[in-house]
């Protein structure tokens, strides 16, 4: 499989190189070349990434025979950042609407995917301080900010600088198994910027091997918390009540409506954990009915309070 690391003016290169070890160090584990990586760019050359790092594409989109693109994040610190960066890339960007391959994207990043057109009628997530700027630029896009990736047929999206770690975990996991992946993890250094609460452990939907424990938490993450009932979940899954809460009994080792509300509380610690938004913010983003509502019930399963937690946990994305 050949996949494309995109450089473009200004993009940080950290994140391709990073992606382009694990999926190099997924060859070595399965002894032969299953990915093959190469730069690429508008044209051939010479590009000045972010912080005068100078990289060179050797093949141009045009030209390029790939299986999949992977387009980097760039730095910015506001919404007229993003805006000034698209419009300087016009050219890329009628590239990737025409480039039959898929495409991948995290952080920033992500608004090239949106301004190309290829993320039309399709669900994405994005950095959280841009969605609403984004949401009303591309309104066709069908936004999920309570998500930290999303994979919608043959567009990704991740949120966050390490956003490129679930996308290649994901690629290496399809291609060899979950088994290759899990030794890559305990073989690497892996970026784990913050540590959250042990309530909040085997929540990484890489780690599921269950479909169906897989099915209920992407319902789960999709679901405003006030909607998100054992009733509709069974319903949405085509399941009745008590035949899912006996499985997922079975598999997860906790009554069904606990693991629900854990899911959902495991969101908020997330956005405690990897940005700045306030309480108020995240109960409006996950659908809670009140801040004190929310507030109740993750003092109750972490014993701190939201305020708390993201201090003694880390913060800031």
């Amino acid at each position: 499989m050949k996949i494309g690391l995109l450089l473009y003016p200004d993009c940080m290169p950290a994140g391709l190189l990073a992606f382009a070890d694990l999926l190099l160090a997924a060859n070595r584990r399965a002894g032969l070349e299953v990915f093959s990586l190469c730069y690429v760019a508008h044209q051939p050359g010479a590009i000045v990434c972010a912080h005068g790092v100078l990289l060179s594409a050797a093949e141009g989109l045009d030209d390029a025979a790939l299986d999949a693109l992977l387009v980097p994040s760039f730095w910015a610190e506001s919404v007229q950042q993003v805006s000034t960066l698209l419009a300087a890339n016009q050219p890329l960007l009628r590239q990737l609407a025409r480039l039959p391959v898929p495409l991948w994207s995290y952080c920033t990043g992500v608004c090239l995917l949106a301004a190309s057109g290829r993320l039309q009628g399709r669900v994405a997530t994005l950095t959280w301080w841009l969605v609403d700027a984004m949401s009303r630029q591309f309104p066709e896009v069908q936004w999920r900010n309570e998500r930290l990736w999303v994979i919608d047929q043959d567009v990704a999206s991740a949120c966050g600088v390490n956003g490129y770690l679930p996308l290649a975990s994901e690629l290496i996991q399809q291609h060899l198994g979950a088994e290759v992946f899990q030794d890559l993890q305990r073989l690497m250094v892996l970026p784990r910027p913050v540590q959250a609460h042990p309530a909040f452990q085997g929540l990484s939907l890489i780690e599921h091997a269950s479909p169906l424990l897989r099915q209920v938490q992407l319902w789960v993450e999709d679901t405003p918390a006030e909607q998100a009932t054992v009733a509709r979940l069974a319903a949405a899954l085509g399941l009745a009540e008590r035949t899912l809460a006996r499985r997922v009994a079975a598999e997860q080792g906790q009554p069904l409506a606990t693991w629900v509300r854990t899911i959902k509380l495991n969101q908020v610690s997330q956005r405690l954990l990897y940005s700045r938004a306030s309480i108020g913010q995240i109960s409006e983003q996950l659908g809670f009915s009140s801040d004190s509502n929310l507030s109740r019930m993750f003092k109750r399963l972490t014993g701190l309070a939201p305020q708390d937690y993201r201090q003694r946990f880390g913060g800031g994305e």
